[in-house]
């Protein structure tokens, strides 16, 4: 079991996401946006910060940037439908974070998670 902190401004695919996780055994926290996520990031710990790349206040690049200087033991993973910006070197996105593209279904989602949590 993972904690994660999810990160989506879309509040019927936050809720579905969250919802997945949490029945594949995950203890899931999520926010609306990014400020939101990063005052929990300073004051929590997480194994996983699951996050979309446009959202309100900061942007998910800038979140897991800030993530991985507060914890660079926490892995990261970018649910987005604009992959390159993630992938974009010019965005000093953390270099081990991962990127999930949209659409993807469920199952992706927690096969990604657990993947990413046993490497």
């Amino acid at each position: 079991m993972a904690r994660i902190l999810l990160a989506e401004d879309d509040d019927s695919l936050r809720t579905f996401l969250a919802g997945a996780l949490v029945k594949a055994g995950h203890d899931v926290i999520d926010f609306p946006d990014g400020d939101q996520a990063l005052e929990a990031l300073q004051n929590m710990v997480f194994d996983l910060l699951l996050t979309d790349i446009v959202m309100p206040g900061i942007d998910g690049v800038e979140l897991a940037r800030k993530g991985a200087e507060l914890d660079p033991n926490m892995r990261i993973v970018f649910i987005t439908g604009f992959a390159a910006v993630a992938l974009n070197p010019a965005n000093q996105a953390p270099a081990k974070a991962k990127v999930l593209s949209k659409p993807f279904h469920l199952r992706e989602l927690v096969a990604e998670v657990e993947k990413v949590m046993a490497a």
